[in-house]
């Protein structure tokens, strides 16, 4: 790339420019002094960012057609975003995710945070599943899946274009195996479990990493217990459950294909008689058990995102609040309640004022034993709340 030809886009004067060089990394489009000629620019285009009387703030990805109209890549504005830019940030990458985790099962690009804006890469094995939610990433797609290939030695790339994200970049929906082949779910070591992993019909990449020390924790009281784990996907909670000695474990979702999921992993794990899956909607789930007086000793909700975005916070804490309210009804005394929250909208604060109202209105008595957020290989960007999305709290319930 002949950097004389990188285009440049301007800041408007009212933008904040310290916010940028503190390392916030999204220039919003109404931050940007926008002519005829920046917005004839492609979707997913390399420019300058300019400010003031021409300093250069850095090199960023431009896409017109999206609210965050500029992401940052480097703050180096003499760089190329090329195979070889893309091979450093990937081989630290690995680094870290390889310090972190024996097996090579984990994040290994979280979007901002490992310098890679609007992408996931999630590794399992010899297969990795790419998410390019941003349009630079698309347009750079094989670049990056060839060099992926030759910083890890993946042998299969999937490519996940489901997330809701893409809409907002103005990209397609189209996902498949770009690389290599896949004979079927991916099984996945993880806290003693095994999960099974459909990298091209499951939700997101196939599996929740983040979600593994939280796992762990809870696994940790699970010895001897009987576990309910609500909006289960393939098993996350309760099949960690049973893999620390856990008496048995039922696992609650609306998804046919992952309960079916979970069941195989159990069964890979030997422990598929102290398992059991109910195809169902979780409050219904949770108000029949109760109506019927049914208790566990650890109950395990992790929903959906309840409060994607700031015009749903209040109904979204509402639904927290309920989902607290008919889970602890269930929780036997002297028994665990884990009540988990991905919605960055919602932060910690307001997630665990949500939960104490639902517990409080069980008439229980409850203290906090574990505040957890999403596992290392999810790394948090300090500028960017949003990359903090994921809260879990454990409670011990009188």
């Amino acid at each position: 790339m002949n950097t004389s030809a990188i285009p440049e886009i301007k800041l408007s004067p009212k933008a904040e420019v310290r916010a940028i060089r503190h390392g916030y990394p999204w220039v919003y489009s109404n931050e940007l002094a926008l002519d005829r000629r920046t917005k004839a620019l492609k979707p997913g285009t390399i420019a300058r960012l300019i400010a003031g009387e021409g300093e250069v703030l850095g090199l960023v990805a431009f896409n017109g057609e999206s609210k965050i109209a500029a992401r940052m890549l480097d703050r180096d504005g003499s760089k190329t975003i090329d195979a070889d830019w893309l091979r450093l940030k990937l081989t630290a990458a690995l680094a870290l995710r390889e310090r972190l985790h024996d097996t090579p099962y984990y994040r290994l690009i979280h979007a901002e945070a490992d310098g890679f804006p609007g992408v996931i890469i999630d590794r399992f094995g010899d297969a990795a599943v790419i998410q390019p939610n941003a349009a630079w990433a698309e347009v750079l797609f094989d670049t990056l899946a060839d060099v992926l290939m030759a910083v890890t030695g993946v042998t299969t790339i999937v490519k996940s274009a489901s997330g809701r994200a893409r809409a907002l970049e103005g990209l397609d929906d189209v996902s498949g195996v770009v690389r290599g082949a896949l004979d079927g779910p991916i099984a996945v070591p993880m806290n003693g479990a095994i999960y099974m992993a459909d990298l091209l019909g499951g939700q997101k990449t196939g599996l929740f990493y983040d979600q593994r020390a939280n796992h762990a924790f809870v696994a940790r009281l699970a010895k001897g217990a009987r576990v309910l784990d609500v909006f289960a996907h393939v098993g996350g909670f309760g099949l960690a459950a049973l893999a620390a000695g856990a008496s048995h474990a039922i696992a609650v979702d609306g998804s046919e294909p992952a309960l079916t999921l979970a069941a195989e992993g159990a069964a890979k794990m030997g422990a598929a008689a102290r398992f059991e899956t109910e195809k169902s909607d979780a409050f219904q789930s949770l108000e029949r058990r109760g109506e019927a007086g049914e208790r566990y000793d650890v109950v395990i909700c992790d929903p959906p995102a309840f409060a994607p975005n700031k015009q749903s916070l209040e109904a979204g804490l509402r639904a927290y609040e309920r989902v607290a309210r008919l889970a602890t009804a269930l929780v036997a005394p002297g028994g665990f309640l884990c009540l988990n929250s991905c919605s960055h909208a919602a932060d910690l604060t307001a997630f665990r004022l949500a939960c104490t109202r639902g517990i409080g209105r069980a008439g229980r008595n409850a203290k906090i034993i574990h505040t957890g957020f999403a596992a290392p290989d999810h790394p948090l960007h300090p500028q960017l709340a949003e990359s903090g999305y994921l809260k879990s709290l454990v409670f011990h319930l009188q």
